[in-house]
């Protein structure tokens, strides 16, 4: 892993602590949240306030995070909000930190700039022992103070300026004016500058969690599902979903909306995209043979796909196909959900499910080693630690060169832009209102006289259990 971090794929933006008063103030918060403190004058923290170097002194890498669920947080600063969240087993956790402080930027710069903030984001769930009890996860609520508890006193000082405002007695009451009078000593004028946390409340009905060897909740799209990629789920009332269960997967996303063929996405290189997705795969089959590649561009990889002939991998061979038909009019190649390939075509519709989307496609397309990093990195670090030392280092130089020097660039190419607020409804209402037959339709290419689409010959008859899919058939049945 020194390879990644040296390259600051690792640990990259976080936030580096040495002044000694925020180290003391970090200690005071680490100590009431887990009874622990560091001896390290200088470490850095993402923005849970979590920190490797901390972890790494203590033994624990959960010391913020101990059952998985309900995690804490130290905040010395706004500034946090710009860093990565490490250790995480939620998708939402590092969302709703962000969102948070944004909602109370003000408020945390007054309070970090004399204390440090810590609390913990709390739900109705404390521990994971069953799959069942992921349904009793729906919103988490930030519960936030600092170590002198100031936002707790100032909201019992509010209080008491109420009652003392609205009570005809309140200015003969010695004991309540001189418990005012104290409280006003720490938290200073609360009239003029009032100290309270707004927006503590986020809803997260669709989410990943590493739980139960990775889950997918989906409960937001008109239809439901959980998807299950480790071990067996029971006692959950949506359709579950197996890893292995190809057809029902492909069935539940076309059925929402929820993903588009990468040929037919508005503004995407689809050629330069499946070339990149073909020299990721090549790299991981070179690894897997022991092929040298040389120097590692495409003309060296080219010579790899030469030496494996009739080894080339599946999901290359279906992929070359696809540019063929995209770049030549070759034939339209029919690649289904049972096919190896078929997720590596796909990426997510604009809309609020788009990175969760993105995130189970990287899993189930993991030789596409730039979507893994950018959508995964979870499976992508844990994946990276078992590679071949030449296809580590070719990756880590790549994402170095590729996607380091211009990140939302690469992210807007691949995935297109951020969506707005108008798409927000977009992928429900898309499930509906696109006929099945455009969705199977190519994109418009430009042509000698102008623009032309190019429609995919129809599709041979099916058994009445198909259900046609972006590149094909998509059984209904699950396998």
């Amino acid at each position: 892993m020194k390879r990644l971090i040296d390259k600051g794929l690792m640990f990259g933006n976080l936030i580096r602590v040495d002044s000694p008063a925020l180290v003391e103030r970090y200690n005071r918060a680490l100590h009431k949240l887990a009874g622990k403190t560091t001896a390290l004058d200088a470490f850095h923290i993402d923005i849970s306030g979590y920190s490797p170097e901390v972890g790494d002194e203590l033994g624990d890498t959960r010391y913020l995070n101990p059952n998985g669920v309900n995690r804490q947080f130290i905040l010395l600063s706004p500034e946090q909000k710009t860093a990565p969240l490490l250790e995480a087993t939620f998708s939402t956790e590092r969302a709703i930190l962000r969102a948070f402080i944004e909602a109370n930027a003000a408020q945390l710069f007054s309070l970090t700039a004399r204390d440090a903030v810590l609390g913990e984001l709390e739900d109705t769930v404390y521990s994971l022992d069953t799959p069942a009890q992921l349904l009793g996860l729906r919103y988490f609520t930030v519960a936030a103070d600092t170590t002198g508890n100031h936002v707790a006193e100032a909201e019992k000082l509010a209080g008491l300026i109420t009652r003392f405002r609205t009570d005809p007695d309140g200015w003969y009451d010695d004991a309540l004016i001189a418990q005012m009078i104290a409280l006003a000593g720490k938290t200073g004028d609360v009239t003029r500058h009032p100290v309270k946390l707004d927006k503590t409340q986020f809803d997260a009905p669709d989410f990943w969690t590493a739980h139960f060897g990775g889950v997918y909740m989906f409960r937001t799209p008109r239809y439901k599902a959980v998807i299950g990629m480790g071990e067996e789920l029971s006692g959950l009332p949506h359709d579950m979903i197996g890893a292995q269960e190809r057809n029902a997967i492909a069935q539940f996303l076309d059925r929402n909306g929820l993903v588009e063929p990468i040929v037919q996405a508005r503004g995407a290189n689809a050629g330069a995209i499946l070339r990149q997705k073909m020299d990721f795969i090549l790299v991981s089959a070179a690894a897997e043979w022991g092929l040298p590649i040389g120097a590692g561009d495409r003309r060296a990889l080219r010579g790899v796909a030469g030496q494996l002939g009739s080894a080339l991998p599946t999901e290359f061979e279906a992929l070359a196909a696809l540019l063929r038909w995209v770049e030549a009019g070759a034939p339209w190649p029919e690649i289904d959900s049972a096919h190896p390939a078929y997720f590596y075509t796909l990426r997510a519709r604009p809309g609020p499910l788009r990175d969760l989307v993105n995130r189970l496609l990287a899993e189930l397309s993991p030789l596409d080693v730039r979507q893994l990093f950018i959508c995964h990195k979870e499976l992508f670090y844990r994946l990276y630690a078992g590679w071949p030392e030449a296809k580590k280092a070719w990756v880590a130089e790549f994402l170095e060169r590729e996607y380091q020097i211009d990140k939302a660039g690469a992210r807007k190419r691949l995935f297109g832009p951020e969506p707005g607020m108008q798409e927000a409804s977009e992928p429900e209402a898309t499930a509906e209102a696109a006929p099945q037959s455009d969705r199977a339709s190519a994109p418009p290419r430009e042509g000698p006289w102008g623009s032309a689409r190019r429609t995919p010959p129809p599709l041979p008859h099916r058994d009445p259990i198909d259900l046609v899919g972006p590149w094909g058939a998509v059984l209904r049945g699950r396998r």
